[in-house]
């Protein structure tokens, strides 16, 4: 697991805001924060003025980056996107929207949580929590006075589930949500879900492995994730017409006001998120790199620290583009480089190849002499994958490596042709 002295978040969130969250951003941004996160990456597409405002605090403390999307409906673009982007810069990525809170009810913060479950096998990368779809409460009318968490406290059975009819999406608590390494998503495939580089896998809180955007049975005695999705009748018109949906998620069955009282023991523990010190940067750096470029460092050393160096590379790029006129940033960059190719010398997993090719691009616009053995390097791998792929026939990720050929080779990356591989 990669020290998270070297991210610049420990747990961010990514959302798409939609017209009318507005009403409902602060005390969203307040719960996960007290409940661990320590940043958030807004997409929105609501684009007015009254999200700008409730933002503008956030915005200029740095816990919030806000991206104008009037255009894009699709949460899944926005997370993929957001991966893209930060994968190196946050230890974990949480996706969610703004009608959903991550409840730990364990009174553990987010970060915690999740390290305890995926700490105990390292191909474990994320962890994935059945939601709890709260109701109206039988009101009619909005009431913006009062959170959201304090109004509706009725919810579904926990293991409210109604299989899918006529072609149509099925509704219920078997939906879960994703927190994860972001390193390791190949891509996200719907709201719900992502698929991982070869190896890796999402598990449940139980550390059972999760194939798809469901979890059955039903878990909510550890960590869930609260929906409030249809709150009052008014507000929910304000959003859609479509009453059929407000009456199949208007569930008011039983009592449950348990997060009101985990918010209020995260409050009394709350602790800032750390202001970003660039001496503590340096120094994680140091620590970390300063063994991998000595001389007498053995072989053994760089086993299983790709992602490290990858993430170290990345932090050090940071620095020298931020405060171009300390000489350290790029001295680590080049330290980062030189670490990363000594990790090619080593056993790489598949899923580390994956890697190595997801983050080549950026590397190569990198003017070091290191970066062209790099080069080589991965045009080796990816021939070597590629044929390997070819002989077992995993013909999803024979084509993946195929779109990773085409983008490579727009930065100048050259692969020598292969003989179709025999084998059984």
């Amino acid at each position: 697991m990669v020290n998270k002295n070297l991210f610049l978040h420990d747990l961010a969130i990514v959302a798409l805001i939609k017209d009318g969250d507005q009403h409902y951003l602060k005390e969203w941004l307040d719960y996960h924060l007290f409940a661990g996160a320590d940043h958030f990456y807004l997409y929105d597409n609501a684009n007015n003025v009254e999200v700008l405002e409730v933002l503008k605090p956030y915005i200029e403390t740095r816990l919030v980056d806000h991206f104008s999307t009037p255009n894009e409906n699709s949460s899944v673009a926005v997370y993929n996107d957001a991966v893209r982007r930060y994968k190196f810069t946050c230890r974990y990525l949480a996706f969610i929207d703004v009608d959903e809170f991550i409840f730990p009810k364990t009174g553990q913060s987010i970060v915690e949580f999740v390290d305890e479950i995926l700490s105990q096998d390292s191909l474990r990368v994320a962890l994935v929590a059945n939601r709890q779809v709260f109701g109206s409460n039988r009101q009619w009318k909005a009431d913006y006075s009062k959170d959201v968490l304090e109004r509706f406290t009725r919810r579904a059975p926990i293991n409210w589930f109604e299989p899918p009819k006529d072609d149509k999406l099925p509704v219920g608590n078997i939906h879960v949500r994703t927190i994860a390494n972001p390193r390791f998503i190949r891509y996200i495939v719907n709201p719900h879900f992502a698929y991982y580089l070869d190896e890796k896998f999402a598990v449940n809180s139980n550390g059972e492995r999760v194939l798809f955007w469901d979890n059955e049975p039903i878990l909510a005695d550890k960590i869930v994730v609260n929906q409030y999705f249809t709150k009052s009748r008014e507000e929910f018109l304000l959003r859609s017409k479509d009453m059929t949906l407000f009456y199949k998620n208007d569930r008011n069955d039983e009592q449950d006001d348990d997060i009101l009282t985990y918010r209020e023991l995260r409050t009394e523990e709350f602790t800032p998120p750390k202001k970003f010190d660039r001496e503590d940067y340096y120094h994680a750096l140091e620590k970390n790199l300063l063994p991998a470029i000595r001389p007498d460092t053995p072989s053994e050393f760089f086993e299983g620290k790709l992602e490290t160096f990858l993430t170290c590379r990345v932090l050090a790029g940071i620095l020298k583009r931020n405060f171009p006129k300390d000489s350290r940033g790029r001295f680590m960059e080049e330290a980062a480089l030189r670490a990363i190719k000594s990790t090619h010398s080593t056993n790489l997993t598949l899923a580390e190849i994956m890697l190595m090719l997801h983050a080549l691009p950026h590397i190569l616009t990198l003017n070091y002499p290191v970066v062209e053995d790099i080069r080589k390097n991965c045009a080796n791998f990816a021939t070597q994958v590629m044929g390997e792929l070819h002989r077992i026939e995993r013909w999803e990720r024979f084509v993946d490596m195929g779109n990773y050929i085409e983008m490579l080779a727009a930065f100048g990356v050259r692969f020598k042709q292969q003989e179709p591989a025999v084998g059984n």
